[in-house]
């Protein structure tokens, strides 16, 4: 496991957006990790780091088990990492977060979304599309947070049919349900490309072929 840098943590400022890699699911459909897939020589999780830096920010943080900001409750979502990756840093200002199964996404993609989310200070997103997801860390979020993994979340003992997945053995709240709770914007992207994902071998295989290009 990557050790957080604490140095990084002490430089970060409260006036900063804090780029996320999610990498923390369980890859059941893929039957392999996604972020150590291949794309042109160099990892998913590698190519996503990029992409965040790319767009402009200075500080990013892969969420993950196996990686910078283990998630605090295991086993319950994309939501669990967002609570873990602010619990490391509380100071950040906004969440920019991008999903490690991304392999078309691009800089500029990200940096408009950003752009649109500050000028807003709402959550926001692509039409269609739940992450990536520009996220201001207020008092909506807190109180969502705090409401979402109450005590009982916290032990694993969740027991709302809301809150499963029994597919994929997940458990807890969705970036929908987080969405329907907070201020936010959908935006249109200019290309529809950029947020086909890859959930499994079948669509890692057509990403591929589409890489050779």
């Amino acid at each position: 496991m990557l050790p957080i840098d604490n140095s990084s943590q002490n430089t970060f400022a409260n006036t900063e957006c804090l780029g996320v890699v999610l990498a923390g699911g369980l890859s059941s459909r893929m039957g392999q990790d996604k972020a150590r897939l291949n794309r042109n020589n160099r990892s998913m999780l590698e190519f996503s780091k990029q992409v965040l830096s790319d767009s402009g920010l200075s500080h990013i943080v892969v969420s993950g088990d196996n990686y910078d900001v283990p998630d605090k409750i295991k086993q319950t979502g994309p939501v669990s990492g967002i609570l873990s990756v602010l619990s490391h840093f509380p100071q950040a200002k906004s969440l920019l977060i991008l999903p490690v199964d991304l392999p078309f996404m691009t800089a500029k993609a990200l940096a408009d979304l950003r752009l649109k989310g500050e000028l807003s200070q709402k959550a926001t997103y692509f039409e269609g599309h739940n992450i990536p997801l520009y996220l201001p860390n207020n008092a909506y979020l807190e109180i969502f947070l705090a409401q979402a993994f109450t005590e009982k979340e916290k032990s694993n003992q969740l027991d709302s049919s809301q809150f499963k997945d029994s597919r994929f053995k997940v458990r807890g709240p969705s970036i929908k349900s987080l969405l329907n709770q907070i201020p936010h914007q959908a935006i249109q992207s200019g290309d529809v490309n950029i947020l086909f994902n890859t959930n499994t071998p079948q669509e890692w295989q057509q990403a591929k072929k589409l890489f050779n290009l």
